[in-house]
């Protein structure tokens, strides 16, 4: 073989194994993806049963109740317009309760209940992650406030 045909063949080969490379690593974050939705979304859409997602809203105001056992939690999350309903076992954020801003990741169960492996409060006052402030910034329920000005978030607080 020509020293020119062996070039090529390396190159050939180096080519496929790169190629397979990209794609088990394009595979792998694939499968890691989370995409946020407000509850909105997930009503009207009608996310399919199973798959991950984050959700983000307020905590509806007299919507958390403890399930027999104790272990788990259930509370309602709205953008103002929608409501779904939570289910989280463990225990929640110190900064977790109703008419807080949170975000929930989990898989929304056939019955249409989003069970959460994991829920975020925000850290105070003046914060909403940017998820949850442009939700409520489609719903119509947001009003700019000038005295906010937390760095990183949305500033702003809703109606």
């Amino acid at each position: 073989m020509k020293p020119k045909h062996r070039r090529m063949v390396l190159l050939g080969c180096a080519g496929l194994v790169l190629a397979g490379a990209v794609a088990l690593v394009m595979t792998a974050l694939q499968e890691n993806i989370v995409f946020f939705r407000s509850p909105t979304d997930v009503v009207e859409k009608k996310v399919e049963a199973g798959r991950r997602f984050r959700i983000g809203g307020l905590v509806e105001e007299g919507s958390v109740k403890r399930l027999p056992g104790g272990a788990t939690v259930e509370f309602k999350v709205t953008d103002t317009r929608n409501t779904v309903r939570i289910a989280y076992k463990g225990i929640l954020p110190d900064l977790f309760r109703e008419g807080q801003g949170i975000v929930a990741q989990g898989t929304l169960r056939p019955d249409g209940v989003f069970l959460a492996s994991e829920v975020l409060a925000k850290h105070d006052e003046k914060y909403m992650p940017p998820e949850v402030a442009d939700a409520l910034k489609k719903s119509g329920h947001w009003k700019k406030d000038k005295k906010a000005g937390a760095k990183g978030g949305a500033n702003g607080s809703y109606k």
